[in-house]
C-alpha cells in the first residue's frame, strides 16, 4: 500500500484509485454508521474522495493512508449532518444508526442502537474495521483514553444486556 500512497501523491490516478478500492467497503460501513439513505452515504463518501484526491500530498505517512481517509469521510458525515441541522425540513424522519449492513440479527442492532452515538461510532471502528483505541482516538478527534474508557463501558452495558437477557 505504501508505494501506491507514493505514486498517488506524484499524481498517479490509477494508484489512487486501487488505494480507494482497497479502502471502500471500509469507507462504506463507516458512512452508514452516519446515515441510513444510500444516497447519503454515497455523497459523504464521494465528499471523502475528492478531498483525499485535493489533500494526498499533505499525507506525511504512507502508512496511515487507511486511518486519514477514514478521518477525512468522519469529517465529511459530520460536516452534512451539520448542514442539515441547519436547513428546514419539510418532513422529519427519524435518524437510525446502522453499523454493519451484514448484520442479520435484528435484536443485536437494536441494542447497538440503544448507546450513544460516540459508542456506536467506537464499536464501529474498533470490531468492525480492527482500528486501534490510537487510529480511533485520531480520527473521531478525542484522546485515547476517552476512546478507552467508553470502549470498557460499552462493553460492560453490553455484558450486562446479554446476561439478563438469559
Amino acid at each position: 500500500m505504501k508505494m501506491l500512497v507514493k505514486k498517488a501523491q506524484k499524481g498517479d490516478a490509477d494508484a489512487f484509485v486501487a488505494l480507494i478500492e482497497s479502502c471502500k467497503s471500509s469507507m462504506y460501513r463507516v458512512a452508514k454508521g452516519f446515515f441510513r439513505s444510500e444516497d447519503d452515504i454515497a455523497d459523504a463518501i464521494s465528499d471523502a474522495v475528492l478531498s483525499a484526491w485535493e489533500h494526498i500530498s499533505d499525507l506525511r505517512r504512507a502508512e496511515f493512508f487507511k486511518t486519514w481517509l477514514i478521518r477525512i469521510l468522519v469529517n465529511s458525515c459530520n460536516q452534512m449532518m451539520r448542514e442539515r441541522k441547519n436547513c428546514d425540513l419539510v418532513e422529519v424522519l427519524p435518524e437510525t444508526r446502522y453499523l454493519e449492513q451484514e448484520f442479520s440479527d435484528v435484536e443485536f442492532r437494536e441494542m447497538l442502537s440503544s448507546f450513544p452515538e460516540d459508542c456506536q461510532m467506537i464499536l464501529l471502528l474498533y470490531y468492525g474495521e480492527q482500528f486501534t483505541t490510537r487510529e480511533i482516538a485520531g480520527i473521531l478527534g478525542i484522546r485515547e483514553n476517552t476512546v478507552k474508557s467508553k470502549l470498557y463501558r460499552t462493553r460492560g452495558a453490553l455484558r450486562d444486556v446479554l446476561v439478563n437477557s438469559l
